[in-house]
């Protein structure tokens, strides 16, 4: 095949990959999401007190479009999902969609792994995505 039609080629069908992704929300420069509680390398007995921080946005129930504003979202034992679809919804991507900014998980003992995600009203991260760093609790 000529370079000439295998440029065009890959150009529609990069066109088509990122026509499969929904449209993103633009996020502040500065915009970060981060937890109060608990801090990296706790461990915790029994139920844990998640609470979560937010700096440079607002929070907003989920479906309320509004300007620099998102609802938080809880992933435990899991990577980010993918940035350019909603957030899966089952036990591992918790969805605070009515605006809630804590929560008070029960969590088998053992280590886990916790991440706060910020996402728009359809449930999809914003661009560039605000999540948190990583942090390791473990329960007794």
């Amino acid at each position: 095949m000529r370079p000439v039609v295998c440029s065009v080629l890959l150009a529609l069908a990069a066109g088509f990959v990122q026509a499969q992704g929904m449209p993103r929300t633009a996020s502040p420069a500065g915009a970060k999401v981060y937890f109060i509680s608990p801090k990296n390398g706790d461990t915790a007995q029994g139920e844990v007190l998640v609470r979560f921080g937010l700096k440079g946005m607002g929070v907003a129930p989920a479906g309320t479009a509004a300007e620099n504003t998102g609802h938080h979202h809880l992933i435990i034992d899991s990577p980010l999902p993918a940035a350019d679809m909603p957030v899966p919804m089952d036990d591992k991507h918790l969805h605070f969609g009515k605006g809630q900014t804590e929560t008070t998980l029960k969590l088998a003992p053992g280590k886990h792994t916790l991440q706060l995600l910020l996402a728009d009203a359809n449930h999809v991260p914003h661009q560039p995505v605000v999540a948190s760093e990583k942090i390791t609790i473990t329960v007794k």
